[in-house]
């Protein structure tokens, strides 16, 4: 079975703000010694 493919339509401030969240959890992952390969994915995926 075909997984279905969801779009968010965004503004730039809505982008940004996001895009700081993430930054900021991925910073917290870091310091933790975690790893952040699913942040970074999505990240990658919202600068598109």
């Amino acid at each position: 079975m075909r997984k279905r493919k969801y779009y968010l339509y965004l503004t730039a401030e809505e982008r940004r703000y996001i895009f700081n969240a993430l930054l900021a959890f991925r910073n917290k992952l870091i310091a933790q010694g975690r790893y952040t390969d699913a942040v970074d994915k999505v990240m990658i995926k919202l600068q598109r």
